[in-house]
């Protein structure tokens, strides 16, 4: 395992990214096998795991990222919205905003001139801010939320790498399996 690390930082190629291993290309099946101590029905078994483990790390990370997704732009909404209160404070004028209710039910509001802004927080937890500290709150949870998606999305490209590299092994270790099977059955003339 050590050697594989060394190989892994000596190509470039990172040996793990945020707790997901990455797999190894096998080149030879032989050196393989012989290295790992596994016949190749358990190397297979061994990979189809590893394999499964991705897909499962997968589906979570996609799963983070959808959330992630429909997150960006409603905190976008909530800044144009902190926006518009600033631009009218002061002015006398009241806002007027249509905002959803629930799904399909909307409801209008005449937003009369105030210092401050509700944000929810989430866990039924709302606090009261001013509009520069919600500005800069949520100026702060877009770039992070940004920064998360970025990140999901280089954890995913890796998966995706570490899938496709899985996928190659097994179909090498089991042609290799074959063509053993084969140069066994065939008798020597």
């Amino acid at each position: 395992m050590a050697s594989a690390a060394a190989a892994a930082s000596s190509t470039g190629v990172p040996s793990e990214r945020r707790g997901i291993p990455a797999a190894t290309f096998v080149e030879d099946v032989q050196i393989y096998l012989t290295q790992s101590g596994l016949d190749a029905n358990s190397a297979l078994a061994f990979l189809q795991e590893r394999l499964q483990q991705y897909k499962i790390v997968e589906m979570k990370l996609l799963a983070q990222q959808r959330d992630i997704q429909a997150k960006i732009p409603d905190i976008g909404k909530c800044l144009d919205i902190v926006a518009a209160l600033q631009a009218k404070k002061n002015t006398g004028e009241a806002l007027i905003a249509d905002f959803e209710v629930s799904e399909g039910i909307y409801s209008r509001a005449w937003i009369e001139d105030s210092n401050s802004v509700c944000l929810w927080l989430g866990a039924n937890v709302m606090l009261e801010y001013s509009y520069e500290e919600a500005e800069a709150l949520l100026k702060k949870n877009l770039e992070n939320a940004k920064a998360s998606f970025e990140v999901l999305t280089a954890d995913l490209l890796f998966l995706r790498d570490q899938v496709t590299i899985t996928q190659v092994t097994i179909a090498r270790v089991y042609n290799w399996d074959v063509h053993q099977r084969r140069m066994k059955a065939t008798p020597e003339a």
